[in-house]
Order: C-alpha cells, then structure tokens, then sequence
C-alpha cells in the first residue's frame, strides 16, 4: 500500500470494494479482474430568482465562479465566503439542454453495454427537482430527453443485420410514507423490495411497459405522473410528497452463438425536498408527509456518510429509499447527482446543506459490471442429425446389421473430441457446450464460475469433469458383467427360467419370500348392542367370524408353493342391514338438519352447510353417491364415510325396532 495515499482515501476504497464489489460475482470480465471504480459525479443547479419569494429583490447568496466551482457566503464570519469544487456548475442562465448534454447524455452509452446508470435530483423543497427532471412542453427535461434519444439508440443497435436485438421496458414507483407505490398500477397496493442471490435489487409485481416509441412512452408515463402524490405549501404550490423513481430497462440477446444475453437499467429519481416546517406552515396530512420526507433523507445522508468515510457497516435497510438506491450509491452503478439550490437569502441554510450532501456524495465510489450471461435456450434451433450425433459408426450399428446394404469396412471410430481450456466457445460441439454451461451453473452457484475462470482453476475442474466420466464407465461396464453372468446362469438352468423373472437377482438359492397382504379393517361395535343384537331373532348379523385361511408362500428355489394355515377374522354382515343403514343415511340427508347431519361420522358444520345448501338448490338426494356431485367428498373419502355410518345406523335400527 503507497504510504502518500491518506487513510480516509484507503478507507473509502476498501468500503467501495465491500459494498459495490462485492455484489459483481456475475461480471464476465473475468475473477481475477475488478470491475474499475466509477466515482458518483455531481453537478450543481442553481434556479434563477422566482418572483414572490420572500428576499427575491435581495442579493443572491450563492455565486458562481467557472463551469465547476462556486461560492456561497460563510454565515459564521459575513467577511468569508465558502467555495465548492464539483464535476459542473449550472449557473442561473443555463438551459435544460446545457445540462442534459453536459452531464446525463454521457452515461446512456453505458446502457448498452450492459450496465447500470442512475441520475438523482437532490435538493430543498421549491428549489427546481421536478423542473429539471420533468420540464414543460417548451423546455422538456432529462427524462423525457433521456427516453427520446435511447430509444434512438436501441432502434439503430437493434435493426436487422445488426448482432443484438433489443427491447426497452418501463416503470414508475413513488416512494409515499414508507410505501412503495405503483403508479402505472396504483391498486396494486405497497410493494416490498427484494434482493436476489446475484445483489440486485428488484421489486416483485411491479408492473412493466415494453416501450418502441416515444409517443408509446408518453402514452404510459403522462397518465402514471398524475398518480404521483402532490400538494401545496406555503413555499410551492405544487410541492411533491413522495419520491419517485422511473425505471428503464434496455435487454439485449445476441443473435448468433454463444447467445449472450444483456441486461443494463436506468434510474431516473427524482427526489422529495427537505422541508422545514416553520416555514411551509405544514400541519396534518402535509405535517405527516413531511416527517416521512425527512427521515428517509436522513437516511439517505447517512448512507453517504458512511460511504464517504468507509465506514463497515452501511444502513441501506434503515428506509425504502436508501434500499432502492442501494446500486446507485456505492453499488453497481454509474450515477450522476444533480444538486438543485436556490439563490434567496431565505433558503440559505437549506443551500448549504444540499451543498454539503452533494460535496459527501462527490467521495462515493461505485464499480459497474456488465450484466451479462449465456442463454441455454439459444441453443435450441440447432437440430443435428442422427449420423452427426452417434457418428457413422453408431449410426449403423444401430440400424442393424439387416439393414446395411453395402459391404464397405467400417471406419474406425473417431477419437472423443478433447476440449482446450483457451478454446473459443463458438467452436466447440453444442452438445458438449450445453454440458459444460449445466457445469458452469452448478459450479457457479459455490462461487467458482467455469467459463470464467483462470486457467489453471479450469484445468482443475476439468480433470474432476474426467474422473467423474472414468467412474461412470466403469460402473457401466460392472453392470454389463453382472447382466452377462445372470443370462449365462438362465441359459444353464432352463428350469429355473420358467419359474422367475430374468430379471430377478437370486443370490441365496434357499431364501423364503412371504408375500404379504393388506390387512383389513374391523369396525369396534359397543358390547351392550352385540349382546341385544345376539339375543334378538330377528338379525342375521354376524360381527366378527373365525374363519382359517391358508396363506402361500413362494420360495425360489422350491418347485412348488408351501401353504400355512393362517387364523384371521373377517366381518360378515347381512346385505338387508346394510341397504337399511344405506336407507337411514339417505333419509337422513334429505330431511335431517344441521344439527342431525353433524351426528354423523366425518360430517362438521362446513360440509353440514354445504349439503343443505345443496339440497335446497337441487332438491333431495336419489342416492348417498350424489355428495361427490356436492364435492364435500371424494371417493375414497366417501367409502370411509360409509364405513363409519351405516354399521352404527343400521345397529340403532336393530335396537329401536321390537323383538
């Protein structure tokens, strides 16, 4: 480490490399390369004197001095003044074209190349965010320049011939009170914010717009920007409550092989301003609105803070704002801060304030990647014949011998094609360049991508590759030799085959298999009903009989089967008090009530419900099979039901009927 480079430059590096770096895993420059820092660049605007404004006939309190710096009075000693030093100053005659050319149109190229870009308005209430990020009809701002020339873009990188199609996507969120808010979708509700395995930040069920034109973009956007949350002050009459943050999305595919596939977003966030309620008059609703404003600028400030200083821990979670800006400050993006003061006395404080975040945000160091990966799925169109992919050789064997019609001499087989580590992935076989992308991704997941790595870390994993490859042949061959031993042994013993399965191992001879057979079940009857039931003449029901039964037991060895005399108990019930029990359920269900079908065995109150409500509808039950068509019941479920039922109803008629 150079000892002429200061600990607090050292810190913020190292808190960079933590924050930003550490999220690049899926950059394609390659493990051993860092992706080069990007410092946040910040420009300065100063809004000329609005007329009504307390102090508006008074001298300006901030000064410009060249394109870079200015000057702003030290409320501490009136005889000093304060300078900045930033990457541009807008003074009070620059245009929205100046500062659209100067400092946002750069980054768009970054676009298509696959990265992240980002352009914040930070700055006090009524000091000209919206302005600069919206415009008017005369003066459009930097969104509307923004999306008019990358569509430009996209439609000449995209056309035919060209190795890339592409394809634009929008949306548009308000951050509201700690809400999450869509505003193509405002019904949708509060959305949460994710991070998925890779770092990104993403936001599901956040709707998406594929955009071709501009006309087809303000077709979305002029409707969604009357959902945002506005409201009056004493300082603006149309004062934002809410931050907002439109999202562009440029996906790229690659025509040709290897199918590469691109994914670069654009943020444009305009940013609610700072508000001190002394002088907005804020009360209720915009009292509320403007507590949630601050505190999530707060955090905002903090963030910077410890990105500036390099501080370990950086509180991204501690609002929805800072977790949205996570790429953009100290992430993966190339960002442009664009700093809105205001040149009245009475906005002095808030002026030095937005200076002094700006002049924090200027020391953020971010590391953009390239958003890049290899489609599987791009390798579908290529059809390879059945020649091409067994060969010659295989393809005729596997036609067999009858239907070879020339007597030419097979040609020897051809060696397996070996894969070079410097190989081009353009040039090697599709079916060995999808095996080794499904490597890729299993490996990748641990940290360690294949098609990425070192030479020497490739070498590795492509001699595990080998050794797995030698395993999986020789258990290949141990299984032929073990096929080969048992159809000698069937060709031997033709005895044997006729009474197993060539496909049965037998490696003790004198093993005895008992086949076993599902039990049955027996339903429990109280003792004092047998007891009447045994005693009455009139029934013919048995509950439980002896009867012996002869269980088979197969040996393999064993010409002929053995049988064993088996106990078991079978229930025998008579076919007349089974259909009564049947007819007492049917009754029952036809005319009984909620309270009377909630006696029966797995009926509770939501099926009782539902069967009433059934039967009200279509009338009575024609039989007890009809509760599948109410679809209280499956069939299995059924057969239960009726075997907890109609033995205990049928059993109660027993009892109630006289002897």
């Amino acid at each position: 480490m150079d000892a002429g480079v200061p600990a607090p430059v050292r810190r913020r590096e190292m808190a960079a490399a933590i924050s930003g770096a550490g999220r690049c895993r899926l950059s394609k420059v390659g493990a051993a390369r860092r992706p080069p820092p990007a410092r946040v660049r910040v420009a300065v605007r100063l809004r000329p004197f609005v007329g009504g404004t307390a102090g508006a006939n008074g001298a300006p309190c901030v000064r410009g001095l060249d394109n870079c710096s200015l000057e702003i009075a030290n409320w501490k000693n009136h005889q000093e003044t304060l300078k900045y030093q930033f990457d541009a100053f807008y003074g009070e005659g620059s245009s929205q074209r100046d500062i659209y050319a100067g400092s946002v149109q750069p980054i768009l190229r970054h676009l298509l190349e696959g990265q992240n870009a980002s352009v914040l308005a930070y700055g006090p209430t009524g000091a000209g965010k919206t302005h600069t990020m919206l415009g008017s009809s005369e003066q459009p701002g930097v969104i509307p320049r923004a999306l008019m020339d990358l569509l430009q873009l996209t439609r000449e990188e995209g056309a035919e011939g060209r190795p890339w199609a592409l394809c634009v996507f929008m949306s548009y969120l308000e951050i509201y009170q700690e809400k999450v808010l869509d505003l193509l979708d405002p019904a949708s509700g509060d959305l949460v914010i994710r991070e998925d395995c890779r770092g990104n930040i993403l936001i599901p069920g956040l709707t998406q717009r594929p955009v071709t034109s501009f006309a087809e973009f303000e077709q979305h956007f002029l409707p969604a920007s009357r959902n945002r949350t506005v409201g009056a002050t004493r300082l603006n009459q149309r004062s934002s409550r809410s931050h907002a943050v439109l999202l562009v999305k440029v996906d790229q595919r690659e025509r040709l092989a290897p199918f590469r596939q691109r994914e670069g977003k654009l943020y444009l966030i305009d940013l609610a301003g700072s508000e001190d309620n002394r002088r907005t008059g804020n009360k209720g609703l915009r009292l509320k609105e403007s507590g949630a404003i601050n505190s999530s600028l707060f955090v905002l400030g903090k963030v910077v803070d410890a990105l500036s200083q390099g501080l370990p821990r950086v509180p991204y979670r501690d609002s929805k704002l800072t977790r949205l800006l996570q790429d953009s400050l100290g992430g993966s993006a190339h960002s442009i801060l664009i700093a809105n003061i205001a040149p009245e006395r009475c906005f002095y404080l808030d002026t030095v304030s937005a200076l002094n975040f700006a002049a924090r945000s200027k020391e953020v160091i971010n590391r953009p990647f390239t958003n890049e990966s290899l489609q599987l799925h791009g390798l579908a169109p290529v059809q390879l014949s059945q020649k091409e992919l067994v060969g010659p050789p295989e393809a005729k064997r596997a036609r067999g011998p009858e239907d070879t019609g020339s007597s030419e001499p097979l040609a020897p087989p051809a060696a397996p094609q070996k894969f070079s580590p410097l190989q081009k992935l353009s040039s090697i076989d599709p079916a060995m360049l999808e095996r080794l992308l499904s490597w890729d991704h299993l490996l990748g997941s641990q940290g360690t991508p294949l098609l990425s790595t070192p030479k020497r870390e490739r070498m590795v994993l492509m001699k595990t590759v080998e050794e797995k490859d030698l395993e999986i042949e020789r258990l290949k061959m141990k299984q032929k030799e073990l096929e080969a031993k048992v159809l000698a042994q069937e060709a031997a013993d033709p005895k044997d085959k006729e009474n197993c399965s060539p496909t049965v191992l037998r490696p003790f001879a004198r093993r005895t298999v008992t086949v076993a057979k599902p039990l049955k079940k027996a339903v429990v009857i109280p003792l004092q009903l047998i007891q009447e039931q045994a005693a009455s003449p009139n029934t013919n029901i048995h509950i439980l009989k002896n009867k012996s039964r002869k269980r088979k037991l197969e040996s393999l060895d064993a010409t002929e089967p053995k049988e064993r005399a088996e106990d078991c108990w079978e229930l025998q019930v008579s076919p007349e008090l089974l259909a009564h029990g049947r007819q007492k359920i049917l009754d029952m269900l036809n005319e009984g009530s909620a309270r009377d079908l909630r006696s029966l065995q797995h009926i509770g109150q939501k099926k009782a419900q539902l069967i009433l409500g059934w039967r009200e509808l279509h009338g009575p039950f024609s039989q007890v099979e009809d509760l599948e068509r109410v679809k209280v019941m499956s069939g299995k479920q059924l057969e239960s039901f009726l075997k907890a039922n109609i033995l205990g109803l049928a059993a109660a008629g027993q009892r109630c009927r006289p002897s």
